[in-house]
This record gives C-alpha cells, sequence and structure tokens, in this order.
C-alpha cells in the first residue's frame, strides 16, 4: 500500500518554503538579478577553508566585509580624532534588523549582522557558522513500496583564529554541532537501496559532535589539523568550483560529500561523525598546484549509533584508517585557464573484518536458508581511488557561468568490499536564464557493483534448490535544479531514477521526486 499518510505534512512543508521563497525571488527586479550576479556564490552546504582548491566540507557563509572606517576630517583635534577610532560596541538592537527588504533578501544570510555583532566578531577572528538542510523525496514508482520520507539537518559552529583573536597564531579552533532528524527512503520504501537518495540522512538521527578540532597552516607549504575530524573533509571530497562543492550539487548520498564506495568499503568516517584523528597537508611548490596528504583515524563502528553523538574515547575502537592523496590543481573559474583538478589516494585498514559473503544473507528472502555461510575474519583492508573534474566552457573570461564535469572511480578490497568497483561522474551548469545568473542544472549518476562473491554464494543456493537472488548492480541517474532566490537559500527541486534497488531484482526499478532546501543562518 502506498504510504499516503506522510505525503500530506510533506506537501505543506515543501510547499510552504517554496512559496515563501519564490515570492522573495519574484520581488527581485531585473534591475536586482543582475546585481545579484555581480556577487559569490554560495551554497549551503559547503565553503572553502585552507589553501587554495582543497577543502573541507563544512558549513557555508559568505562573510561580509567590514563596514569602511570614516575619515577624521582634517580640522578635528587630535583628542577629537582619537576618540573617533575608539570601539564602541553596538547595541544589540540598534540595527539589528536590516534596513530594506532589498538588503535582507540580497544579503549573506538569513539573519544578517546582527547589529553589526556578526562583523565585530569576524573582525576579531571569531566565524559563527549555521545551517539547515533537508531533503524531501518520494517514490510514486517501483522499490518495496510507494512512501514519501523527509530528513534535516541543523548544524550550529565557529571557527576561532587565534591569531585574530589573540594574537598568538596556534591555529583555527573547529567547531560544529550537528542534529539530523527523520526517515529514508532507500531503507523503507525502496527496499533498502545499497545508496541513501537523501545525502542529509544516516550517521543516527541525533545531536552530535561533527568537529573538534586544531587546525594550523605553519607556512605555505605545510599544515595539519588534529582532534575530533572525519576522513571526508580532506581524503576523496569534493572540489569547489565558484565557492560550490560540485559533489553536493546533487541530493543522492552516492555522489554528495563523497563517492560513496569509500564509505561503503573500509573505515572511512564520513560526515557528519567525528573520529579522533589527524592529517597533514604538504604543498611543494608553495600554492595549491600540488597537494601530498597523508591522515590517521580512529575507526570505530558504533560511532554512528543514535547514543554515540558525543562519544570523544576510544572504546569499541577495531583499528585505524590510514590514507594518502596526491592532488594536483591548475586554473581558476573566472579568468585564465579553466579550473581542473585531478587526485589520486589509497587506504590501508587495520581493522579485523569479516569476508564480504557473511553480508550475503541480507540480500536473500526470508525464505532462503543460508547453507556453510562464510564468515571468516580477515586483519587488514585496503583500497584507493581515482577522482578528476575539469571546466569545459565559461561563457566569458570574468564570468562566472560556465559549465563543468567530474567523475570518480573507487577499488576496494575483494576480500572484504561490498561494492568493489563504484563510480560516479556528473556535469553542472552554473548560469542558466539570463536572469538567473547562479542557479544551476545538474546531471549524474552512479553505479555500484556488489561483490561478485555474494552472486557466486546465491548461485550455490539456486544448485541447492533455494530461490535465491544473485546481487549484482544498482545504477543510478539524478536530473535536477538548483534555485538561489538568495545567497542564503537554495532550494533543488530534483529526479532521481534508480536500477535494481538493493542491487538485486527483487523490486522494481524507483523513480524519485525529491525537494532539497539549504540555508545559511
Amino acid at each position: 500500500m502506498p504510504d499516503a499518510g506522510r505525503w500530506n505534512p510533506m506537501i505543506r512543508t515543501v510547499f510552504g518554503a517554496a512559496v515563501v521563497l519564490s515570492i522573495s525571488g519574484l520581488m527581485l527586479s531585473d534591475g536586482s538579478a543582475r546585481a545579484q550576479s555581480t556577487q559569490s556564490d554560495v551554497v549551503a552546504t559547503t565553503r572553502p577553508v585552507v589553501v587554495g582548491g582543497y577543502a573541507n566540507r563544512v558549513p557555508a557563509r559568505l562573510v561580509p566585509a567590514p563596514a569602511p572606517k570614516q575619515a577624521v576630517p582634517a580640522t578635528t583635534s587630535s583628542k577629537q580624532a582619537a576618540a573617533a577610532h575608539v570601539y564602541v560596541p553596538p547595541s544589540l538592537l540598534a540595527g539589528y534588523f536590516p534596513p530594506s527588504y532589498e538588503e535582507w533578501i540580497r544579503g549573506s544570510t538569513m539573519t544578517g549582522d546582527w547589529g553589526g555583532l556578526r562583523t565585530h566578531l569576524e573582525d576579531r577572528g571569531v566565524h559563527i557558522q549555521g545551517h539547515f538542510l533537508e531533503d524531501a523525496s518520494g517514490n510514486p514508482v517501483g522499490g518495496k513500496y510507494a512512501g514519501v520520507r523527509y530528513a534535516h539537518e541543523f548544524g550550529l559552529g565557529a571557527d576561532i583564529n587565534f591569531a585574530r583573536l589573540i594574537h598568538h597564531d596556534i591555529g583555527v579552533l573547529h567547531i560544529l554541532l550537528t542534529e539530523r532528524a527523520g526517515l529514508s527512503l532507500a531503507a523503507g520504501p525502496l527496499g533498502g537501496a545499497v545508496d541513501s537518495v537523501q545525502q542529509i540522512f544516516g550517521s543516527g538521527e541525533t545531536v552530535r559532535i561533527t568537529r573538534l578540532s586544531l587546525e594550523k597552516q605553519f607556512n605555505r607549504y605545510v599544515s595539519m589539523e588534529a582532534g575530533w575530524i572525519n576522513t571526508e573533509n580532506d581524503f576523496g571530497q569534493s572540489t569547489m568550483h565558484w565557492g560550490m562543492s560540485i559533489y553536493c550539487q546533487f541530493q543522492t548520498n552516492a555522489i554528495c560529500g563523497m563517492p560513496q564506495g569509500l564509505a561503503m568499503n573500509g573505515g572511512y568516517g564520513w560526515y557528519p561523525t567525528a573520529h579522533p584523528g589527524a592529517w597533514l597537508k604538504l604543498y611543494p611548490a608553495g600554492n595549491d598546484h600540488y597537494l601530498v596528504s597523508a591522515g590517521i583515524y580512529n575507526v570505530d563502528n558504533t560511532i554512528s549509533n543514535t547514543h554515540n553523538g558525543f562519544k570523544l574515547g576510544l572504546d569499541d575502537t577495531t583499528g585505524v584508517y590510514l590514507p594518502f592523496q596526491l592532488g594536483w590543481h591548475h586554473g581558476n573559474d573566472y579568468t585564465g585557464d579553466m579550473d581542473g583538478n585531478i587526485r589520486i589516494g589509497g587506504y590501508w585498514d587495520t581493522s579485523e573484518v569479516p569476508i564480504v559473503t557473511s553480508k550475503a544473507g541480507a540480500y536473500q528472502p526470508a525464505s532462503v536458508e543460508l547453507i556453510d555461510l562464510p564468515t571468516t575474519q580477515i586483519r587488514g583492508r585496503f583500497g584507493g581511488w581515482f577522482e578528476g573534474d575539469q571546466m569545459i566552457q565559461r561563457d566569458q573570461s570574468g564570468s562566472g557561468r560556465g559549465t563543468v564535469i567530474f567523475g570518480s572511480f573507487i577499488w576496494g578490497d575483494p576480500r572484504t568490499a561490498l561494492s568493489p568497483y563504484f563510480a560516479t561522474w556528473g556535469i553542472i551548469r552554473k548560469g542558466t536564464l539570463p536572469n538567473r545568473p547562479n542557479d544551476t542544472i545538474s546531471f549524474g549518476g552512479k553505479i555500484a557493483v556488489l561483490n561478485p562473491k555474494m552472486a557466486q554464494y546465491a548461485g550455490m543456493l539456486q544448485q541447492q534448490g533455494q530461490k535465491a537472488i544473485r546481487p549484482s548492480n544498482e545504477p543510478a541517474i539524478e536530473l535536477n535544479y538548483g534555485w538561489r532566490p538568495t545567497p542564503w537559500a537554495t532550494l533543488r527541486p530534483g529526479l532521481q531514477y534508480v536500477w535494481h534497488p538493493g542491487g538485486t531484482n527483487r523490486y522494481a526499478n524507483a523513480f524519485i521526486i525529491d525537494m532539497e532546501t539549504g540555508l545559511t543562518f
């Protein structure tokens, strides 16, 4: 039976948000739209941090420029001049609200400058960040049954630059808390799809520490970070174009953040979980053209549990995850050579884990009796990845409009990897209609090839006369439109199509309608 009871509240939620932001967008005149084209792009999911083209996946907003200081007239006395430069803390109420609707709708954050307090903090090295993300998806066709699911994330954090705050450069302190809630379309109506079609769902729907670390850039050649972090920020991560994470122009979790094969095959720590760890990055040329990096992260298979949101200890540790990565970056999004990136990486996970056939039962109907199921334990697993992206077209020099393509390939240990071959691809066009310079159209997909060893085991069950199912693969595609009515809001209606949900032929191919909303506070 269709899960019709969930449609009404979801329709009200999505429709309400769409109406409010539609009114906001429509009230902007053509002139204001042209003015908007001069602003840098912002996306609610990511912003660049540290050096050049390599970026962390952390909530983003554009930092407003400090208000210009007024010059002191030449006739002013020295005592008056000194008084003119004495900083007076702003009132929390005076100027808290923008002077006009248009200034609010064009601002970099939904909550504005807090009466000047935000700029005051920024000037002293304290960057406050907040965001809201939601993914609503429904499958009217295909899967186990029709249904609608909603998931969201709130995030609140700060980056504290001690060099500016206390004038001692001990690094930048990163603090981020997230709260997730909702249900998964992939786990329910789709009957257990290999990858979530809602990138914001997962890792225990709870409040958790997502980042608590100290990052230090020693010079233009060396930087490092240590604390409670996730691997997804720095290894196998998305690159940035026009200030946007190109992977997170998609709602599917197969693409957004990092290619999901990395998370499926090893002890890779994914956002928003936090693992004790550290990384070191070297820039041999003193810029972002070349990157050599390595890291070490604690592996804890229970960290995603709901009750472990504030877990900071090493209980339940199974080993350490040791990634390394080589990167090459060239060009620029706006002028000169077109921006492009290549990254090659690999990992060794010291954990002891069962071989992949131990998971075969999850892909069989309840009526199938498992016989001689191999469950051997293996110490150590490995894998690697390749990622590349390239701007292939720019409307004109200095323009923020253009087209980028990307692709990735993940290879996992054939003894233990659920998907030893996993690939993603996509094309993104920024700048759609003449008066929509910051909107995007994105088309991409993935293919997850399930380990052939599970199909071989299913074949053995079939020889025993059982109606076993052979796991094979789960391809999917997504097409969406990223509408940015303001720099601090994104609405992304889209369509997805999933072949063989769950990697088998148990359920019909699924057609999915979705809506993603992002707000930067």
